[in-house]
């Protein structure tokens, strides 16, 4: 209101949109050139262990079957799993990025008061935290890729196209998470509840390892608001030349809708909890 001193961080200047986001995501970029090794074993080896696991061995006996065969489209399972996997990992790569990580900047490391401290607005620290989480999801993805054409599991160049899907699921997912992780004061069991009862569950039932027409008719709608479920039937599709213009159209605005209103949401909550 007129005269009301300016506090502080009314007289502060305000850097241009996306050169603050930049400098956000420069500063996340520094800190894990350093640390990058503790993330190698959830967002590459893990899928990698899945992959050779399922792909390769439980793979051996699936391809045997003419039953199987008819659900993966007469495709080797390994081929039919690789592009799922991509957005496995992508979902839970986003999971790890969007819930301690978020809450430690916030509660024990203050890294986020400190950003804020500078013409960096909270609304654009929000953006770029999550510009980072979409960068995390392209690199590991580009890893994964490059393990499945080792493993003869990339019929044709639709992977890469696959690949931007999967970084789509993965922020679909990761906005939401991030809102919801700015709004924790506490650590509690509200992150291990998430792993065990979300990700987990779209994991096994969003039809990456098998078609969600072989789940039970009353749990088939769980599988369809799953964000990993609409990211798997287009990495798939892509991957394998069957994606259909509508389906593709109706996945595609899905995920988009659910970024759009994560990406609000999270710039709403980082207002909020940065200028309380």
């Amino acid at each position: 209101m007129m005269g009301e001193p300016l506090t502080f961080a009314d007289r502060r200047p305000v850097l241009a949109g996306w050169a603050a986001v930049l400098r956000v995501v420069e500063g996340l970029w520094t800190w894990y050139r350093r640390n990058w090794r503790a993330a190698v074993v959830s967002s590459v080896l893990q899928p990698l262990l899945m992959l050779m696991a399922f792909g390769i061995g439980f793979g051996s006996l699936i391809d045997t079957s003419a039953r199987a065969a008819q659900a993966t489209g007469g495709v080797r399972y390994l081929v039919y799993l690789a592009p799922a996997l991509l957005a496995v990992s992508a979902v839970q790569t986003a999971a790890f990025e969007s819930s301690y990580p978020i809450l430690s900047s916030f509660k024990w490391r203050r890294t986020y008061e400190a950003v804020t401290a500078t013409p960096i607005t909270p609304g654009q620290l929000a953006v770029g935290q999550l510009t980072w989480i979409a960068l995390r999801l392209i690199m590991s993805g580009g890893a994964y890729l490059l393990v499945i054409m080792l493993f003869g599991a990339v019929r044709g160049p639709g992977v890469l196209a696959a690949w931007v899907f999967a970084v789509l699921c993965g922020m679909a997912f990761s906005a939401l998470l991030v809102a919801f992780s700015a709004a924790q004061e506490q650590e509690g069991g509200a992150f291990t509840a998430i792993f065990r009862f979300v990700v987990l569950p779209m994991t096994l039932f969003s039809g990456t390892f098998f078609p969600i027409s072989q789940l039970p008719r009353v749990v088939q709608p769980l599988a369809w608001v799953s964000p990993l479920w609409h990211g798997t039937e287009l990495a798939r599709g892509a991957a394998l030349g069957t994606l259909q213009l509508s389906a593709a159209a109706g996945h595609l605005g899905y995920l988009v809708a659910l970024l759009v209103v994560g990406v609000q949401l999270t710039r709403w909550q980082f207002r909020v909890r940065l200028t309380r």
